[in-house]
């Protein structure tokens, strides 16, 4: 049987039609699985300020893992301050963990804080912190790395493990990527 002319454009515009559907639902797909992605996943923030020099710059992107269950001294961490803002910091001491400042040294557990990364002194801050001090069970005692110009648990006192965004696995700047931690 022969086709005409308005068959042979039918069939013709009904492929496309399909096609653009198949595109649409792949796309709306993609869009799905990058929400949950970073929604559940990953994230990403950006470093401002010069508080966890020399490990982090001011203005590198970086991307954290969440959730975590659970976190080790030395994890650099996403976390929302009393503030409200989200800072980039270091993990000084665990729940159950007693911190104290002496002679410019951080002292966790009466044993110096083996920090290769702090690029100052460890000077108590007036605050919400009387050292020694033993952090509560499901808190964490963070510090920026560049103490001397660090907002941090010397003076906001422990965070709450709830108001970590995650911890970081890598950064970027203009022209590299660069894994975090172990």
């Amino acid at each position: 049987m022969e086709q005409t002319g308005g068959e042979r454009i039918l069939e013709r515009y009904n492929g496309r039609k399909l096609g653009w559907l198949h595109d649409s639902l792949f796309f709306l797909l993609l869009l799905a699985a990058a929400f949950i992605l970073f929604r559940f996943g990953i994230g990403l923030s950006v470093v401002g300020g010069e508080s966890m020099e020399p490990a982090l710059h001011s203005g590198e992107l970086v991307v954290y893992l969440r959730p975590v269950q659970k976190y080790r001294i030395g994890d650099i961490v996403s976390v929302r301050v009393p503030s409200g803002e989200y800072y980039v910091k270091r993990v000084a001491a665990v729940g159950g963990d007693t911190v104290d400042l002496r002679d410019g040294t951080v002292y966790v557990n009466d044993v110096p804080l083996e920090e290769d990364w702090s690029a100052a002194e460890t000077l108590p801050e007036s605050g919400a912190v009387i050292y020694p001090y033993t952090v509560r069970a499901g808190n964490v005692f963070v510090l920026g790395d560049n103490r001397g110009a660090s907002m941090d648990s010397r003076a906001f006192g422990e965070v709450n493990v709830r108001q970590i965004k995650g911890r970081l696995i890598l950064r970027a700047g203009p022209w590299y990527v660069r894994r975090i931690g172990s």
